[in-house]
């Protein structure tokens, strides 16, 4: 998975930055304001392109003596960095750049530029979308695309995928803009989509926020992962009573589980010993992202004793 979260960046990365240059040009030659914002647009997706690579390089750090579990998180941070960027930057500038042009509107010329450079931006977006969309679907083949950003624990792969979409929304905004500016002959019409496109980025820089804040902060793995676990161990006849599976992901690929189990009573050190062992291993080999488990020999719980009988 963490192969093909690179190469999807890799193509955004490169995608956005030949058409944030275009972008620029276009909007220099012809004063469109909302041509502006969409290289605005596309300089900030370039900017975070660049930063979940380094979040990803980070991720990959082995566990060392400050960081026993790894750097895995690395890219969960990342992520929510880019979230505030485009709040903060993308949205920003181009809502000021919108308000600026609504109250001071200014006619943009040879829009035929502008028609041809949002063209080919929209070819170009919808490649690199189809390509997101397509990586992502196949790591996520189960659910909606709503659904798997929700229970997704890579944030480089629906961070992508989030910006290409609003991308895309955007250059049709602008597109729209343009040509109603031009047709209605009122130019106010581009520091409207200016303004549009700018709102359309703060909503996806809240979504992204909410969906990296709980990796952010400790995020348990999928519920079938958590009930599977809970039912392997069951299985064990040593075993009396499951009584707690906590699960964390400290990664993409790394989960961090906790077991609290009853054993029987009569059950010796050395055998519960190898019962753990076993354990371990099963779930590890069934679950190849589980990397670290601690099990706590525990009694069950008298509540949950009185309410069973």
């Amino acid at each position: 998975m963490a192969g093909s979260s690179k190469k999807v960046i890799l193509a955004a990365l490169i995608g956005n930055l030949l058409v944030a240059i275009t972008k620029f040009f276009a909007a220099y030659y012809t004063r469109s304001s909302a041509m502006f914002s969409e290289g605005i647009h596309s300089l900030v997706d370039t900017g975070n392109q660049v930063l979940l690579l380094h979040g990803l390089k980070r991720s990959k750090l082995p566990p060392d003596e400050q960081f026993p579990f790894g750097h895995g998180k690395e890219i969960y941070f990342w992520s929510f960095i880019v979230a505030i960027l485009i709040f903060a930057v993308g949205a920003g500038i181009s809502i000021y750049e919108g308000i600026i042009h609504i109250i001071e509107p200014v006619t943009a010329k040879n829009n035929i530029v502008n028609y041809i450079v949002l063209t080919l931006a929209i070819i170009f977006e919808g490649a690199a979308w189809f390509f997101a969309y397509k990586e992502f679907k196949k790591s996520n083949n189960k659910y909606s695309i709503i659904k798997s950003v929700q229970c997704g624990k890579d944030p480089s792969m629906f961070v992508v995928l989030f910006e290409d979409t609003a991308a895309l929304l955007g250059l049709f905004v602008a597109m729209a803009g343009i040509y109603l500016s031009e047709s209605l002959a009122m130019p106010i019409f581009d520091g409207i989509a200016s303004v549009i496109i700018g709102i359309i980025l703060a909503m996806t820089a809240i979504w992204l926020a909410i969906e990296t804040k709980g990796l952010l902060i400790g995020e348990s793995a999928e519920p079938e992962v958590v009930s599977g676990i809970q039912h392997l161990a069951e299985e064990f006849e040593d075993v009396l009573h499951i009584n707690e599976v906590l699960t964390m992901h400290m990664g993409p690929e790394y989960i961090l589980v906790n077991l609290s189990i009853d054993f029987k009573n009569d059950l010796k050190a050395g055998k519960m010993e190898m019962v753990i062992s076993d354990i371990d291993r099963q779930i590890k080999q069934k679950w190849p992202r589980v990397k670290r488990i601690f099990v706590e020999a525990e009694a069950r719980q008298k509540e949950e004793q009185t309410h069973d009988e």
